[in-house]
């Protein structure tokens, strides 16, 4: 392989993976002998260094990763630090709501008063970092329990947990009428298409 298509396919290896990659692996991946990927990375290195580029390659051990140049890293506690923009759609928000008025509360007992999966929900919510995994519950399965963290507190204004707006009872039924009509309708259209 020409060294120029070596340099690629190896920026293009540790920039996918992300993390460190063992020399070692690189050669048996690319099918090309230890010498020829040292080169190729100190190569890369040059030309990273060369180009004033924002990236170089760190090696650690006998392994290499294509990291961000230290003297940018107060650029990227920046962006870090910056407020999240989330898309919280009615089914993540609902969600949510189950989480911070019910927490503890396991992904089945979310989908037991929702009416329908919530993986997707959930999944998003501790990407975004309003939830987390507070721990198992002592039952057949150990379930992860979830809560709202920090994140959500600050995001919503509000200092504990205590702090959100009381649930109107009367609200609340209405709410889980309507839930359980909308998953009755849901269903019957299923069933009237042979799903």
């Amino acid at each position: 392989m020409k060294s120029k298509k070596l340099q690629s396919v190896i920026e293009g290896i540790l920039f996918a993976l992300g993390s460190a990659v063992e020399i070692d692996r690189l050669s048996l991946v690319t099918g090309e002998e230890r010498i020829d990927i040292e080169f190729a990375i100190e190569a890369l290195k040059e030309r990273y260094a060369k180009e004033e580029s924002g990236i170089t390659i760190i090696s650690i051990d006998d392994k290499v990763q294509l990291c961000t140049k230290t003297e940018l890293y107060e650029y990227l506690i920046k962006v870090a630090k910056s407020p999240k923009d989330y898309a919280l759609t009615d089914t993540v928000l609902e969600t949510l709501s189950i989480v911070a008025y019910k927490q503890p509360v396991t992904k089945m007992q979310i989908e037991n008063i929702r009416g329908v999966s919530s993986d997707h929900a959930v999944n998003k919510l501790l990407e975004y970092d309003l939830i987390k995994e507070l721990g198992r519950l002592d039952a057949p399965g150990h379930p992860i329990l979830f809560g709202t963290t920090e994140e959500f507190l600050r995001a919503f204004g509000v200092s504990s947990i205590e702090d959100l707006p009381e649930l109107n009872t009367d609200k609340v039924e209405s709410f889980r009428k309507q839930a359980e009509e909308e998953a009755d309708e849901k269903l019957s259209e299923n069933v009237d298409v042979g799903v």
